[in-house]
């Protein structure tokens, strides 16, 4: 039996509209969540009154999860498969009531998928995000100009804080956003997890790419590329077709389908990458996640390059233009998670 924290009242008023101050901020209007889900909001008043109970429903149904005395949602619900629509609903002193609303999509793929393998005793640094040594420098493997600026903000943000990442470009250049930190030589498995989220400007994004670096125990350094290529509307993977001493860098197209300008803004978006390495250097990209849809890669390539880096792991956030004109892209990263092993 579904329990609830207080009260189940067949609803027999007609709410006021959403013009009512009642803030939703969790979930986002349009985001992909697993069950249960947080919901989190708050009011403070009701047609200019103050409110006295404050509680939520779903899609059509009768029953409302009330909080009698309160002003404020911070609950777990459950909810099954498929889109939805969550009412948080207020209640002023003279009983009128006053309604907000968010859709979501409640997915049937969780978290678990892409960590289930990794094992209990795994490295983990989470909060990159939040790290005072980002740098930002203009790629110049790509064309054009562009220049990045880089701010800590509570809004958006999955958990936060998030970091976000403005840039300004001119035809098709690209921005390389990185944080460098720890000194592993030895794992060789690898989880990338982090939370995206992207304005109207996507319009205005060719790639969005999500990197890893790392210094092995001979020396040399393993490039794990990776990118959601909206020229080619695939996830695409790097390879070095030279050799160690002479790299010569490489974007492979795979078979999965991504395009950055597709996703939907202003809401979050969860991306998880798997893949390995061999002492020689021989990366194998495993899977990437999407909102917690699995695409198999299972892509072997050579990738390591003798740069002459010391001991170090870095993440790259790369934000390139599109158009041979110039334009503007604005993206956030939260939860920002690399699991090793």
């Amino acid at each position: 039996m579904k329990t609830f924290p207080y009260a189940i009242l067949i609803l027999l008023v007609s709410a006021v509209p959403a013009f009512a101050a009642i803030n939703i901020s969790s979930p986002s209007s349009g985001e992909h969540v697993s069950s249960p889900f947080t919901l989190s909001a708050s009011s403070s008043e009701c047609q200019s009154e103050d409110v006295r109970t404050i509680g939520y429903s779903l899609d059509n149904s009768p029953d409302t999860t009330l909080f009698k005395g309160s002003t404020t949602i911070d609950t777990k619900v459950s909810e099954t498969v498929g889109t939805h629509t969550v009412h948080v609903k207020t209640w002023n002193t003279s009983g009128a009531v006053c309604v907000a609303e968010v859709a979501i999509d409640v997915t049937d793929v969780t978290d678990d998928a892409a960590t289930a393998s990794v094992p209990a005793d795994a490295i983990t640094t989470s909060s990159l995000q939040t790290l005072g040594s980002w740098v930002a420098v203009h790629d110049t493997g790509t064309s054009g100009k562009s220049v990045g600026y880089m701010s800590l903000v509570g809004s958006p943000e999955h958990s936060g804080p998030s970091r976000k990442f403005t840039t300004d470009y001119s035809d098709y250049g690209g921005e390389r956003y990185s944080i460098t930190f720890g000194d592993d030589r030895t794992s060789t498995n690898f989880l990338w997890d982090g939370w995206v989220y992207l304005t109207s400007n996507s319009t205005n994004l060719a790639n969005l790419e999500m990197d890893l670096d790392q210094t092995m125990s001979n020396g040399q350094t393993v490039v794990f590329g990776f990118q959601c290529d909206g020229n080619n509307g695939t996830w695409d993977y790097s390879e070095n077709i030279g050799s160690a001493k002479n790299p010569i860098g490489h974007w492979k197209h795979s078979g999965a389908a991504c395009n950055p300008r597709s996703w939907s803004t202003d809401t979050w978006h969860h991306v998880q990458i798997t893949y390995s390495r061999t002492t020689s250097g021989s990366l194998t990209y495993k899977s990437v996640y999407l909102d917690g849809v699995e695409k198999t890669l299972n892509a072997t390539v050579f990738g390591a390059r003798d740069l002459g880096w010391g001991s170090s792991m870095t993440i790259n956030f790369q934000v390139d233009g599109r158009g041979s004109g110039s334009g503007t892209v604005t993206a956030y990263l939260d939860d920002l998670t690399l699991k090793r092993w």
